[in-house]
């Protein structure tokens, strides 16, 4: 029984030392780090435009309306681009769920821009594996410019132009892909249409 006990006592005070340790202390001390080193990402890189939160330059957003870049699909429920529920479809290339759902973007795209033959670029037409990439690749960002130029009254050079200031390399010229971020791209289109005009 003294043995039981005389082990009992340190495991207990270790427990406790270390949940203090890893549970209080180091979760106090990153966020304090975080916080004085980068606050903006630390705070979830939240756009502000028109003195109100547009969104986080993380987390994608649904646009719709024929005058904005469209977002990448998102497959995320119950609606998309739930950032607490972040998941692929999980769909295999043969199924035929993916199947309909890629033929029914596809038509979406041709109705609102007939006129545009180029190949859509897949990331339009099927969903990122987190759901809420606020990314598309410079090809889509480009394949919808005419359309856009088009809703706006605008020369596609003007909008063209928008699509290749945004665009963002290589990660140390090295990881990842060139990249555009929509919710920044409509910013940028909605500063181009009226200082004060927000997206929504």
């Amino acid at each position: 029984m003294r043995t039981i006990m005389g082990q009992f006592r340190p495991a207990l005070m270790s427990l406790l030392t270390l949940s203090v340790l890893t549970g209080l202390v180091y979760p106090a001390l990153i966020t304090a780090a975080a916080q004085l080193l980068f606050p903006w990402k630390a705070n979830g890189s939240l756009i502000e435009h028109g003195g109100r939160i547009a969104g986080s330059e993380l987390i994608g957003q649904p646009f719709s309306d024929p005058k904005h870049f469209w977002s990448r699909p998102s497959a995320t429920v119950p609606f998309p681009y739930n950032a607490g529920s972040s998941s692929g479809s999980n769909l295999g290339p043969t199924n035929p769920a993916l199947i309909d759902s890629v033929k029914a973007r596809v038509a979406a795209l041709r109705k609102v821009d007939p006129g545009n033959a180029t190949p859509i670029p897949v990331d339009l037409v099927t969903a990122s594996g987190s759901g809420l990439d606020p990314h598309l690749s410079p090809a889509a960002a480009f394949y919808q410019v005419p359309r856009v130029a088009r809703a706006l009254g605008r020369s596609e050079g003007d909008i063209r132009a928008l699509v290749e200031n945004r665009v963002e390399g290589r990660w140390l010229g090295v990881l990842g892909e060139p990249r555009v971020n929509v919710l920044l791209l409509n910013l940028d289109l909605a500063a181009l249409q009226s200082p004060e005009k927000a997206v929504k």
